[in-house]
C-alpha cells in the first residue's frame, strides 16, 4: 500500500497527464484494469470507499485497485480532474498503440461487426456507443470526422471500455473490408435481413444522418422499426437495437 502522504502520484500525474487517458470515477478503473490497460496512476479522496465498492462491485480487481490507488485530498482531487466523478476516483493509462487497433480493425474473417459512427457530434453519445459495442463484443468502434474518440468526456461516457474493444478515428476510405449496412430511414427494414458478422454498421449523426461520402461506400441501407411522426432515436439507441438484431440467433 502506498503512503497516502508520498508525492510521488502527484507528480507521476502532473508528467503524464497531457498524453495519457483519463480514467473518470471508479468503474472506468475497473473496467480498464479488466481489459488489461496500462494504468500509470491512480488516486481517490477515500481509499476505504473505493477498496469497498472494489470487494462489492468488482473483486477480482480489488488486489490491483488495493495496489494502484494513492489516497490524496479532495482538493487534490478537485484539481486534477475537470469533473469530479461521484466515486472521486481517477486515473491515467496509456492510450493502446493506434497500429494494433488498426490491426485488430482489419483482420480477417471477422467474427463480429465494426460499428462505425458517421461524423459524430456528441462526445456523451459517442461513449455510451462505445461501451454498447463492448457489451456486445464488436471488433471495435470507428468514427469519421473531427470527434476524437478517446477524448476525456466520450471515455467517460464509456465507463473505462475503450480498452474492450478496438477505437480509433478514420476515413471513410480507410474503413476496414466488408460490407457496409448503413442505417436510413429510406431503408430496407432489419427485421427482414440477417446481419453478417463481417458487417461493418454504419450511423450518420442525428441531426445530419450520413454523410454523402459514407452513403457512397454503402452496399445496403438499412431501416429501423418506427412509429410514424416519430422522426428519430437516440445514436445509442439505435446502436443497441442493430447489434441486438446482429446478435439474435
Amino acid at each position: 500500500m502506498r503512503d497516502p502522504r508520498d508525492p510521488e502520484p502527484l507528480s507521476a500525474w502532473h508528467r503524464l497527464a497531457d498524453t495519457a487517458v483519463l480514467l473518470d470515477g471508479f468503474h472506468a478503473l475497473k473496467h480498464a484494469v479488466r481489459f488489461r490497460a496500462e494504468v500509470q496512476v491512480a488516486v481517490t479522496t477515500d481509499r476505504r470507499a473505493a477498496l469497498a465498492l472494489a470487494d462489492e462491485l468488482a473483486p477480482d480487481v480489488r488486489e490491483t485497485l488495493d495496489a494502484l490507488l494513492a489516497e490524496v485530498p479532495e482538493s487534490t482531487y478537485r484539481a486534477l480532474v475537470p469533473r469530479p466523478h461521484p466515486t472521486a476516483v481517477a486515473a491515467l493509462a496509456v492510450r493502446p498503440p493506434r497500429a494494433a487497433n488498426l490491426r485488430a480493425l482489419a483482420r480477417t474473417p471477422r467474427t463480429a461487426p465494426v460499428v462505425v459512427l458517421d461524423q459524430p457530434r456528441n462526445l456523451g453519445n459517442a461513449g455510451a456507443v462505445i461501451r454498447l459495442a463492448a457489451g456486445f463484443g464488436a471488433t471495435g468502434v470507428v468514427t469519421t470526422g473531427t470527434l476524437d474518440p478517446w477524448h476525456p468526456t466520450v471515455v467517460r461516457g464509456g465507463a473505462g471500455l475503450h480498452f474492450a474493444t478496438a477505437v480509433e478515428r478514420l476515413a471513410v476510405d480507410e474503413l476496414p473490408a466488408g460490407p457496409v449496412f448503413a442505417l436510413d430511414p429510406e431503408g430496407e427494414d432489419i427485421r427482414g435481413l440477417k446481419l453478417p458478422d463481417d458487417a461493418v454498421l454504419a450511423f450518420g449523426s442525428e441531426r445530419s444522418g450520413l454523410s454523402a461520402e459514407l452513403r457512397g461506400r454503402t452496399d445496403h441501407l438499412v431501416s429501423l422499426p418506427m412509429r410514424s411522426q416519430v422522426s428519430s432515436y437516440n445514436l445509442a439507441t439505435s446502436v443497441a437495437m442493430t447489434l441486438f438484431h446482429w446478435s439474435a440467433p
